[in-house]
């Protein structure tokens, strides 16, 4: 197959440079095929997928050489790296290779947390996106199908992901050792995409009740309207972290959300509110749990050192994201075999078809105009003719596969 993948994640880099690459997006793909100087034949198709800890980029292209290249040259004008930098930075697989790797991503067992579900989601949206922009192809399709087929039999299969292990699950497993029960936790969650659809899942199935949810999209009412929750509306966000005991940022967008002047507001605001209330029972100000979700770092790490902030990022949670057992993994590894085989299967008759297309129709033709021309016999003599034709086309496609495979 003429696949090739360029990968970046947190198993290759640090996440300071893959931040760097983070601003890649699905539209990225629209660059990756069109015609560019110096560029003989273009890739045929491209596949973009981003994700909190992965940035991959899967083409089908005919010359490895020409389409390393155009991935290098997109990708370092969408990032402003160096064309070399990015090279050295993608790890470029081919055939086979990007195939295995590929439905080993949507399985989760390339995740910094092993077994979460989420890429499954985030990978068939990928190739969703891609047929909405025209830059996919059959190949690849058939690709990313193979890899949502197999993602799902590795969890009906070995458990992994049936726990709720996830990015989102480790970070607030570590936010809550410094939080007050789930219940009484005042959360704010800055996001409105699917992964922030699902840790506000997340929240509400620890019993987070009261969630405020805060984007520079606009959309934060439909979601948090949507989801039982309440918007932060304007400017208000340093408002809303000042009341807040945690926040759970996910917006993916370019800038930071959070900055040390905003946190340092945020704290002093939540010390008033705390001096104004010397007089309950419990007047201290609740610390600040920070989990910052995004590769391209919704909060500035400097918020980190404000006092009473705890931030916890992408590192942090890779830190301490628990092991999988050693047998749900293996089955798992011999499941993505087996769905690598069946891939391998299904495009050399891809490629078959596609090979003896021409030759079908015209067969067809002829078994036509022959049962046409019969005489009284006329039903006798179209078996016959059609014998003839399937006969001659399964010739045509062994044929086929035997150029194809030698």
């Amino acid at each position: 197959m003429n696949i090739l993948s360029f990968s970046a994640s947190h198993h290759d880099l640090d996440l300071d440079l893959l931040e760097m690459l983070g601003s890649v997006g699905p539209g990225l793909a629209r660059d990756v095929v069109a015609p560019a100087p110096g560029i003989v034949v273009p890739p045929a198709g491209a596949v973009v997928l981003a994700t909190c800890n992965r940035v991959e980029v899967y083409v089908e292209a005919d010359d490895a050489a020409e389409a390393t290249a155009r991935v290098a040259t997109v990708v370092g004008a969408a990032t402003g790296l160096p064309r070399d930098e990015v090279t050295a930075s993608l790890t470029r697989r081919t055939g086979v290779d990007a195939a295995r790797h590929l439905l080993r991503v949507a399985s989760g067992l390339e995740s910094m947390v092993v077994g979460e579900r989420e890429i499954a989601g985030q990978v068939r949206r990928a190739a969703v996106r891609a047929r909405e922009l025209g830059t996919s192809t059959p190949a690849l399709d058939l690709l990313f199908e193979e890899a949502s087929r197999t993602s799902r039999r590795v969890e009906a299969a070995t458990g992994l992901g049936a726990v709720g292990r996830s990015v989102v699950g480790v970070g607030l497993d570590l936010a809550g050792e410094n939080l007050p029960p789930w219940r009484q936790v005042r959360a704010v969650l800055v996001g409105t995409g699917s992964y922030a659809g699902a840790a506000f899942a997340a929240l509400r199935s620890r019993g987070v009740v009261d969630v405020r949810v805060h984007s520079r999209s606009g959309r934060a009412e439909g979601f948090a309207h949507a989801r039982g929750g309440l918007a932060v509306v304007g400017d208000g966000l340093v408002d809303a972290v000042a009341a807040a005991d945690l926040v759970v940022s996910c917006s993916g967008r370019v800038g930071h959300v959070l900055d040390a002047a905003g946190g340092a507001s945020a704290r002093e605001r939540a010390t008033a509110r705390a001096g104004r209330r010397a007089r309950e029972p419990d007047p201290t100000v609740r610390p600040l749990v920070i989990l910052d979700l995004a590769l391209r770092r919704d909060v500035e790490a400097a918020v980190g050192d404000v006092e009473g902030v705890l931030l916890l990022d992408l590192a942090t949670i890779g830190a301490h994201a628990p092991a999988a057992g050693p047998r749900p993994v293996a089955h798992a590894e011999s499941l993505v075999e087996e769905g690598v085989a069946g891939l391998s299967g299904r495009e050399l008759r891809r490629r078959v078809d596609a090979a003896v297309k021409d030759e079908a129709l015209a067969l067809t033709a002829a078994a036509e105009r022959e049962a046409a021309t019969a005489g009284v016999d006329a039903r006798a003599a179209r078996r016959d003719a059609y014998a003839r034709r399937h006969a001659a086309l399964l010739a045509a496609k062994a044929a086929a596969a035997h150029r194809l495979t030698h």
